[in-house]
């Protein structure tokens, strides 16, 4: 059937539509099984291996047919709209929670297909992700098609005119931004990354939202997942507008100071791999005279204490190229740098002092310096 639909024309007729589409929905719309390991540790799609669908063979002839259906030039949309409707999607969607990667991956086909020929459930399909979505940040916390979900809004957002309606800069601000928080991230960045820079693309005055909206949800804790945050930000950052930069840089490389100080080198490094960028580093030098001032601290305690060979390589490197954008200014925040020390030095000093006349005084007059505490503990608690 799936050959003879592909190699012949004329075969797909009215009365072929209602049927075509019951078989789909008879043997795909299912009550999806548990989870494998509900209460369990995370899936880790890079170590353990997926649960397949026992009943894959009979599924996969049956997703093939549809598909070549969908696809076949005697295809008529006006006529399937009578079938594929809400309930047909909304069932489709549900299962996007498969386990199985293989019926993910032609489920992406099929919606994808079914966005593109039936315009009038475009609006609604968005709307349905987006719900997806928002019980995923802030209900379950689990699903397993979301990269999948990404994947395709990924060709839909490459697709939007221009200039960009008002609810989708509303599903970018509101739902894909904070995907971000969520702690399985590693799943679906790579395809959250591309949608977030396809609407930077398309309109570059989301930039400054989108970038203070990934300082805010920031990994305090979680080295892998902040060098995860690193690479989506050097993607914004080779199609950001001058005009734009010049609005986030200040938080932006405070941020990057930050990084470059991690003990987790892996972080530092992410971070310092920044000035091997062309784009990047011209940005900073038409703004050497606000970005150095925040970086240098930085890079020059580092290129000191850093445990790391590799980091102090890359430091010297970063460095380097400052110095040599702006010789003046690099020798003016040497000297900065160099007076902060000292001040913090003698602030020690001051401090160390203190405690040692304190010392003496207790070792002097033991008797006065308790009565003294005793004392000042009563004034306290009145």
């Amino acid at each position: 059937m799936v050959e003879y639909i592909t190699h012949n024309r004329n075969v797909i007729t009215e009365p072929i539509y209602p049927e075509v589409v019951h078989m789909f929905a008879v043997n795909m719309f299912r009550t999806l099984p548990p989870s494998s390991n509900p209460t369990g540790a995370e899936f880790d799609p890079e170590e353990d291996e997926p649960t397949l669908e026992a009943a894959w063979p009979h599924l996969q002839l049956v997703y093939e047919f549809f598909l070549r259906f969908l696809e076949s030039p005697d295809f008529q949309p006006n006529i399937a709209k009578k079938y594929i409707d809400q309930k047909f999607v909304l069932q489709l969607l549900e299962l996007f929670d498969s386990e199985d990667p293989r019926e993910r991956d032609f489920l992406k086909t099929t919606l994808h297909r079914i966005y593109g020929k039936f315009l009038g459930l475009r609006a609604y399909i968005r709307k349905q992700i987006n719900n997806i979505f928002y019980r995923f940040i802030y209900e379950t916390e689990h699903h397993n098609g979301i990269a999948e979900l990404l994947e395709i809004l990924g060709s839909i957002i490459n697709g939007f005119a221009l200039p960009l309606k008002e609810e989708h800069k509303i599903f970018l601000l509101k739902v894909l931004l904070p995907l971000h928080k969520v702690k399985s991230l590693s799943v679906y960045h790579p395809q959250l990354a591309y949608c977030v820079v396809q609407f930077l693309e398309k309109d570059s005055t989301l930039t400054e939202p989108v970038v203070m909206a990934l300082l805010k949800y920031w990994p305090k804790t979680h080295s892998p997942k902040e060098v995860m945050f690193l690479n989506e930000l050097e993607e914004i950052l080779d199609v950001i507008e001058p005009s734009e930069f010049v609005k986030i840089m200040e938080p932006l490389f405070r941020q990057l100071a930050k990084c470059v100080s991690s003990p987790h080198f892996q972080v530092a490094e992410r971070a310092l791999y920044y000035w091997n960028n062309e784009y990047i580093m011209s940005l900073i030098s038409d703004n050497a005279a606000k970005i150095l001032p925040i970086m240098f601290p930085s890079l020059y305690r580092n290129s000191k204490t850093h445990w790391n060979k590799t980091i102090h390589g890359l430091i010297y490197n970063a460095l380097k190229l400052f110095m040599e954008m702006n010789q003046k200014l690099f020798d003016d925040c040497t000297q900065q740098f160099k007076a902060e020390k000292l001040k913090e030095k003698l602030k020690m000093k001051e401090r160390e002092e203190a405690w040692v006349k304190i010392e003496n005084l207790a070792k002097a007059n033991p008797q006065s310096v308790g009565r003294k505490a005793v004392s000042t503990m009563q004034i306290r608690k009145v």
